[in-house]
């Protein structure tokens, strides 16, 4: 044997990260349809003759729909496992965005949001627990971190392209062309992906070594394990925590995804073109927060070996910061100052997001399917209940900047129950 073929049997190969590179392209697409809805909101609206209150449930029954499906969605990757559950879940929503382009009126819409909603609810549950069971413990949340990165640039490309796409097509060719990447990812993800590293001819003994290393859990189907202790997961005050900082996120970020462009117009006096690229402007604070969070709180746990610290520590200091952040704000009269702060406070509540993806991994054991449904479900139903409840506000009291204050206080609601997460306990299986 030669000295180089030695090596390269050594040496482990890469296809974990091609695994992270599907996951964030999934997500990518994921965020690119469902954002474009509200850079074209205003827009869908005037075409069709609806009114504030119908676009709001527009945005809303995505998120209604996408919380409800979070547990039923992680329950099937869990039984059938990523490569057949999300290759089923990115047809759906593709298919989801192309009704949108062709509906003729707010029914279809509404049913279409509610496909996209069901089908994109069970998309990051299989991610997570691919990355669980691919990518070794110090580089977790990294993993993470960049999944959550790609829903940003999926979100930031919808807010750059979408209302230029609309000056230059009609709205409806935009979704039809949202569409096509999907149903292209779907394609290439079922010819090459695998559940379980050992089921991959492409992975030699190195890599495999270094993926398991620091696992305590191995892939498992849903069939050779008993029932999901949900009394169990019901229990854990970590994980209802959890699910509390969840809420306080979601209901944040849903602002900045919904009603974020058209906050602008009506404030600032902006079009809607340039509330798309404001709208970026934040995303891009989230989406660099995103990628540092996955870095910080992998340093963090390598230098300290505390989860405690790696994890709701890092999130209740972020969200802290968020919080004063939006605040200041609030007294700020320069539209781009003001949206400077807010694309800060972005970047600060994205620092907390990686960490929560592998605190479901840490607290979910053999059943982080389940337990990242549970988080991201609470999360969503504030999400869902967000564009509503700012729009029947602004119809009571016609004060945009309010919204502010209101959402201030949320991410400081988020940072106490990020404090009180402790992921020290996760949930084993037991074997029939």
């Amino acid at each position: 044997m030669t000295s180089v073929e030695a090596q390269s049997l050594t040496r482990p190969t890469t296809v974990r990260y091609q695994v992270v590179v599907f996951l964030t392209l999934a997500a990518a697409i994921a965020y690119l349809v469902r954002n474009a809805v509200s850079v074209a909101e205003s827009t869908i609206r005037e075409d069709l003759g609806l009114t504030l209150r119908q676009s709001g449930w527009i945005m809303g029954v995505f998120f209604g729909i996408y919380a409800i499906f979070q547990v039923p969605g992680g329950g099937l990757a869990h039984r059938f496992g990523t490569r057949l559950s999300l290759g089923l879940f990115v047809a759906a929503w593709s298919t989801a965005a192309l009704l949108i382009g062709i509906a003729p009126g707010l029914g279809i819409i509404l049913v279409a949001q509610l496909i996209m909603g069901a089908a994109q609810a069970g998309a990051f549950p299989a991610s997570c627990y691919s990355i669980s069971h691919w990518i070794p413990l110090p580089r977790r949340t990294l993993a993470c971190g960049v999944l959550t990165m790609g829903m940003q640039v999926g979100a930031i490309s919808a807010s750059l392209i979408t209302g230029s796409f609309i000056e230059s097509f009609h709205w409806r060719w935009v979704f039809i062309a949202f569409s096509l990447p999907g149903f292209l990812w779907v394609a290439a993800f079922l010819s090459r992906f695998r559940d379980d590293p050992k089921d991959d001819p492409s992975v030699n003994e190195s890599e495999l070594q270094l993926i398991t290393e620091f696992h305590v859990t191995e892939v498992v189907q849903a069939k050779g394990l008993t029932p999901t202790p949900w009394r169990k997961i019901f229990r854990s005050p970590a994980i209802w925590f959890l699910c509390g900082q969840q809420i306080c996120r979601g209901a944040g970020y849903m602002f900045f995804a919904s009603w974020f462009p058209t906050f602008l117009q009506e404030t600032r006096g902006v079009s809607v073109k340039d509330s798309g690229y404001l709208q970026a402007v934040v995303f891009t604070g989230t989406m660099l927060g995103c990628l540092c969070g996955g870095l910080l709180t992998d340093w963090i746990w390598r230098r300290t070996g505390s989860l405690r610290l790696s994890r709701s520590g890092v999130g209740a200091t972020f969200l802290s910061a968020c919080a004063l952040l939006i605040f200041a704000a609030w007294f700020v009269e320069s539209t781009m100052l003001a949206v400077t702060l807010l694309a800060f406070g972005a970047f600060f509540a994205a620092l907390a997001g990686p960490c929560a993806f592998s605190a479901t991994m840490d607290l979910g054991g053999d059943y982080v399917p389940q337990v990242f449904g549970l988080m991201n479900m609470m999360g969503n139903f504030a999400a869902m209940a967000c564009p509503i409840l700012v729009a029947e506000l602004f119809e009571r009291t016609s004060n945009w900047p309010l919204v502010l204050l209101v959402f201030a206080g949320i991410y400081l609601a988020g940072a106490v129950s990020w404090a009180l997460v402790d992921c020290q306990r996760c949930i084993t299986a037991e074997k029939q």
